[in-house]
């Protein structure tokens, strides 16, 4: 370096400053980047064996060390990781079945015993151990006391089908009863068995 400095007219101690000078900069840069590949790991994994294993890696290999952190490292940061699955969860709750009114479709919440909207009776308080109740629960699964006054849905619809509507006589009310089979007037007399014919 010296002679190449005095072939070009300098000094040998500006020569020696400039040596220096390269030295501490590739110096820098060298442990600039065995920090850099450290923090880098630390930000990416808690294994404190793998964040030695990258600092020590790239301390001695240097350029070529830190290409292949860079090659191997894990793809995303435990920042990320922990905001993705944050987001993750945040789907899963609005995919989460939440409870509607079924008169107007609004959002309603499991304890309300009515729609605040519409009006529409939700759910029923159990006689004897004030639960909230299904409107179609004849029995609570609570205190397991019978509920007056709750039909299935197969109950009520076969009431409907027998029961005569009260705006009809009962004159007319024959064709609203069930229907049977009419009796033939031969079938009325047994039939007689003769031999010989």
């Amino acid at each position: 370096m010296t002679e190449l400095l005095s072939s070009l007219g300098l000094p040998q101690d500006i020569g020696l400053v400039i040596t220096i000078y390269l030295i501490v900069v590739v110096a820098a840069i060298w442990l600039g980047m065995v920090v850099w590949a450290y923090r880098d790991m630390r930000a990416r994994s808690r294994d404190r064996l793998a964040q030695l294993g990258v600092g020590v890696m790239v301390a001695l290999l240097t350029l070529p060390g830190l290409i292949i952190y860079l090659l191997m490292r894990p793809r995303e940061t435990l920042t990320e990781s922990y905001e993705r699955s944050l987001e993750e969860e945040a789907l899963l709750q609005e995919i989460e079945e939440k409870p509607t009114c079924p008169g107007c479709g609004q959002r309603v919440r499991e304890t309300w015993q009515a729609c605040p909207h519409c009006n529409t009776r939700l759910k029923r308080v159990c006689t004897h151990c004030r639960q909230l109740l299904e409107l179609s629960w004849q029995i609570c699964p609570y205190c397991t006391v019978p509920q007056p006054g709750a039909n299935t849905a197969d109950d009520a619809g076969s009431e409907r089908r027998h029961a005569r509507p009260s705006n009809v006589p009962e004159s007319t009310s024959s064709i609203y009863a069930p229907r049977t089979p009419p009796r033939s007037s031969s079938s009325s007399q047994p039939a007689e068995f003769v031999e010989g014919d």
